[in-house]
């Protein structure tokens, strides 16, 4: 079970992020969208563990690359916004949140749309 403290360090991780994704993608001459769709942070507030939805797909792949890339650059950015609240700042951990995907798959699927039409 989280704690309150995990919680509140998670949802402000969760808002930088998604700041300075909002910012790049905008100054991107390519058109993408990066969400933070979850924060999840260990007991010990070690590790932050960062879900992504990426659109449209096609950019998946070179954005979670280049994100992991950069990981160094975005965890001192969170260790600016963060100095005064936390002593240490977390790892961050990187991942594809392809739920809404999932969703969209069974959605077809359940319609009859989808590449497999269940029976």
């Amino acid at each position: 079970m989280e704690s309150n403290r995990q919680r509140k360090v998670a949802q402000i991780i969760q808002e930088d992020m998604a700041e300075i994704f909002r910012k790049q993608s905008s100054e991107s001459k390519q058109s993408f969208m990066v969400t933070v769709s979850d924060v999840k942070v260990t007991a010990d507030l070690g590790i932050a563990k960062i879900y992504l939805s990426i659109f449209p797909a096609d950019f998946r792949a070179a954005i979670m690359k280049e994100i992991n890339e950069n990981n160094s650059y975005y965890r001192n950015y969170i260790g600016q916004k963060m100095s005064k609240q936390v002593r240490i700042i977390p790892q961050l951990a990187f991942y594809l949140d392809t739920s809404l995907d999932d969703v969209e798959r069974i959605e077809k699927e359940l319609k009859g749309e989808g590449d497999n039409p269940i029976l």
